[in-house]
């Protein structure tokens, strides 16, 4: 028997996992960690222990507890939250926190100049994606602006899976999926590096040597072998970000497919036959050649049910906060009462891309509770999660079939409530592992020993959530689009 070793950094939790050559889960552990406000817009990532640390901890667990001999681990894959940006010295050292994806919008003035001197067109073309808080290309031009210091000592930009990857290998590598939200440095067409559009951001040797995700990177050097307890030489893949693994791990593999992940954001990845060229979404090349992929994503989803029971539930019991408080909130009537909620506690990602989006509740009377509360902020998210399938609709990328994965779709309210608010059946596979899950797969596709389409024997089908016709959901959606519509102006001064 062999084993494949996948990990996934999260934006709150890293999960590991160890899988067998049939798909099954040997063992799991999981290991905490904090993200980083050190100011309002900003997010970060302490790479050396959210990160590099997290990876040990769960790999050191996982061959502890099932004493399975690291030479029958026969690779290993990693994914995490992306796209990040992080500036490391030659030897792979950080120089700095990891700035986190499109949630940590410091760069937006970047953003901003970059559009103007460029012209959106030309970067839509060229490099597939607007220019947002989600491009990695303005952080590396704040860098160089905010902390000169740091930036004339880097010798790399990587992201988070990069790290790791280097840390395990000693390789400078990115996979294609991650590397297209480099903009304005990924040109989609000849899926390569482009220097010409801007070359004041990033000299050519600053940025990682380019492969795909199912390809071999290098292997578990000596000293990571010490660090890690795996076998030195085990192959390393080049690995993704972790939306793309989740996706993997549930079975999008055909045009017409698309994941909808419940984390700490929702996002979404639909794989189509052909570039969709569209401001509102991002694309980027999938992880196999010649496939494509269009993404969409909120910029706070589970993270507000993290802050709603940390300010409004502390009467309950941290462990079991969450059925409570979903409890509570399946008492209220679909509407909540006419309650009305904004997600946009970070502003917004797609379809809006508005940085100075605000978070709110709208329509509040002395009848409303906290269950009031908490059902209409479960309908604002699946509200925005609605506005994202409809984008898809209008770009002519309909999705034929929603698979969803991640620890929201343990809430029964909030997945119902998106398949009402967006007309999609949802389907649930029979392991919601997530992105480690994928990872693990990847790894055993990149040493040959499986095809892409075994994902399908690995992880079946089990159940299927069906969208139905709910009217207070069909007079609330218009209302919660028109609220941001006549709020974003209130926004925008509010600063």
């Amino acid at each position: 028997m062999s084993y494949t070793l996948g990990v996934d950094i999260g934006t709150f939790e890293s999960k590991g996992v160890l899988v067998d050559g049939a798909g099954t889960v040997i063992a799991m552990a999981t290991a905490a960690h904090d993200m980083l406000v050190p100011h309002a817009g900003w997010a970060e990532h302490r790479p050396e222990q959210d990160w590099w640390g997290d990876f040990v901890t769960v790999t050191r667990e996982l061959i502890a507890t099932t004493g399975v001999a690291p030479d029958r681990i026969k690779a290993v894959a990693c994914s995490a939250i992306g796209p990040c940006m992080l500036p490391v010295d030659a030897e792979g050292s950080p120089l700095m926190n990891g700035v986190l994806y499109g949630v940590d919008t410091r760069a937006m003035e970047e953003v901003q100049a970059l559009t103007d001197r460029i012209g959106a067109e030309v970067i839509l073309d060229r490099c597939g994606n607007a220019l947002t808080s989600q491009s990695v290309g303005p952080k590396i031009l704040w860098l160089k602006a905010q902390r000169p210091e740091i930036y004339q000592n880097s010798a790399k930009i990587l992201t988070a899976t990069s790290f790791l990857v280097h840390r395990l290998t000693g390789a400078f590598v990115i996979d294609h999926y991650t590397a297209a939200n480099f903009s304005p440095l990924y040109d989609v067409s000849t899926q390569d590096w482009c220097f010409d559009l801007a070359p004041d951001i990033a000299p050519p040797g600053m940025l990682p040597r380019l492969m795909w995700s199912s390809q071999i990177a290098g292997h578990v050097t000596a000293e990571a072998a010490a660090a890690t307890g795996l076998a030195e030489g085990t192959p390393v893949t080049a690995g993704t970000i972790d939306a793309a693994a989740e996706a993997l791990s549930v079975g999008v593999r055909r045009s017409g497919d698309m994941m909808m992940m419940y984390g700490s954001t929702i996002f979404v990845i639909t794989l189509t036959p052909q570039r969709v060229k569209d401001a509102r979404l991002w694309y980027a090349p999938w992880l196999f050649p010649g496939q494509h992929a269009s993404m969409a994503g909120l910029a706070t989803s589970g993270t507000l049910t993290h802050w709603f029971r940390d300010q409004f539930a502390r009467d309950l019991p941290r462990d079991t906060a969450f059925p409570t408080l979903a409890a509570e909130a399946g008492a209220i009537a679909p509407g909540a009462d006419d309650l009305l909620f904004l997600p946009y506690f970070s502003g917004e990602r797609t379809p809006l891309h508005d940085p100075h989006a605000k978070g709110a509740f709208f329509g509040l009377n002395l009848t409303h509770t906290r269950a009031h509360m908490f059902r209409a902020l479960i309908e604002g998210i699946a509200y925005g999660t609605a506005h994202v399938v409809e984008t898809y609709r209008d770009a002519g990328a309909a999705p034929s079939r929603i698979l969803a994965v991640g620890g929201g779709t343990k809430n029964a309210l909030w997945l119902q409530a998106t398949s009402d608010t967006s007309g999609q059946d949802q389907i649930l596979c029979d392991k919601t592992v997530g992105a480690s899950y994928g990872d693990a797969f990847l790894a055993r596709v990149a040493i040959g020993e499986a095809e892409v389409g075994d994902i399908a024997t690995w992880n079946p089908v089990e159940s299927t959530v069906h969208a139905q016709r709910e009217p207070a959901y069909e007079k609330a959606y218009p209302l919660f689009r028109r609220l941001y519509e006549q709020t974003k102006d209130i926004a925008v001064e509010l600063g």
